[in-house]
């Protein structure tokens, strides 16, 4: 690229951000996601038995169809490989939304996923959304129980050690994996012709390729022993657990903006507030849920999470290397927008 070509591409990207800004100086853009996040949205209307708005529900089922792959399967980023994971999930909304079998485009969807190791060959999130449906039993899912969330911060493993995503996403989990609920799904939808042995038989993953023997063996031993020791938990201890984490997640629900401010943690702290009974929580979470929308014209997906901070910190810097008096002043607006939101007396999450 010569250099006038290079200052035109510039004048251009420069406009095109100035013109994007939002009145009260921070940017936002769409954040599109693999297939997997917006056919759990629309799967899980069915996991709470609600009868979803049809022209939603079409609109998501457009989205999926129109990002097939041409050879049946779903890629996890444009143009790449298809991949399992979001392929059997798409596959799965798809049937819930109506989507005949023998379409052309689902047998397509079929045949790329048995190809490609069938829908056993997923991995554990989407052995979770199958074992919440009744697809698979929970014990094709890894032993989480929600007792470790009792664990001494000295312990090897405790939960100040991962991400904040991480922990989020996780504690919800933990209380699903104890209470092990049950999708109402009164369409009755199954997918078992996306799998090669029956969905009921399906156990564990195997090693990967990329898994160390020594690891995997060593997780593997711990989790047949946590599947021993499961039923003589002591129910105080249970509950106890099941208490702090949803004292966690009250703490950190965080409104309109939800837990953790993305898809799988207010997904799973949803569905914790479902199986516990407590509905005012559960809707708030969902009004969470619902932000994560993004709508065109006859199609709709879902965000995996709302992009504000990241958008206007990259926005801002892009315009500070150009050094035009304009951009400069559009940057100092986004750099006042984001200045009063940094948390400095909060320690932690």
């Amino acid at each position: 690229m010569d250099t006038d070509s290079l200052n035109r591409t510039i004048t251009r990207a420069t406009e095109a951000l100035l013109h994007d800004q939002k009145p009260d100086g921070h940017w936002i853009y769409e954040l599109e996601t693999d297939a997997a996040i917006t056919a759990q949205y629309l799967l899980y209307f069915h996991y709470f038995g609600e009868t979803p708005d049809p022209i939603l529900e079409q609109n998501l089922a457009n989205y999926l169809r129109r990002t097939q792959l041409p050879t049946g399967g779903w890629a996890l980023h444009t143009d790449g490989p298809m991949d399992i994971r979001p392929s059997a999930q798409a596959y799965f909304a798809l049937k819930m939304a109506g989507d005949p079998p023998d379409a052309q485009h689902m047998t397509l969807a079929r045949d790329a996923i048995l190809r490609a190791g069938r829908a056993e060959a997923g991995n554990v999130f989407s052995r979770i959304l199958f074992a919440l449906f009744g697809i698979v039993a929970w014990d094709a899912v890894p032993m989480m129980p929600v007792e470790i969330i009792l664990l001494p911060q000295w312990f090897p493993f405790h939960l100040s050690k991962m991400s904040y995503w991480a922990r989020a996403t996780i504690v919800p989990l933990l209380v699903l994996c104890a209470k092990r609920p049950l999708a109402r799904n009164p369409r009755g939808v199954r997918i078992d012709e996306i799998f090669i042995t029956p969905p009921s038989t399906v156990g564990l993953l195997p090693r990967r390729p990329h898994q160390s023997l020594g690891w995997f063996t060593f997780f593997r031993f711990a989790d047949a022993f946590l599947r021993v020791l499961d039923p003589f938990s002591p129910k105080f201890l249970r509950q106890r657990a099941i208490d702090t984490a949803v004292k966690f997640v009250d703490e950190r629900l965080n409104g309109e903006d939800g837990l953790g401010a993305a898809f799988p943690p207010i997904l799973y702290s949803m569905i914790m507030y479902d199986v516990l009974g407590n509905h005012s929580s559960r809707d708030i979470a969902r009004s969470a849920l619902d932000k994560l929308l993004f709508n065109r014209i006859d199609e709709v997906h879902c965000q995996s999470c709302l992009s504000p901070v990241w958008d206007t910190v990259l926005a801002a810097q892009a315009l500070l290397e150009t050094r035009d008096q304009h951009a400069l002043t559009a940057a100092r607006r986004g750099l006042e927008w984001l200045r009063p939101r940094q948390v400095l007396d909060v320690h932690g999450d």
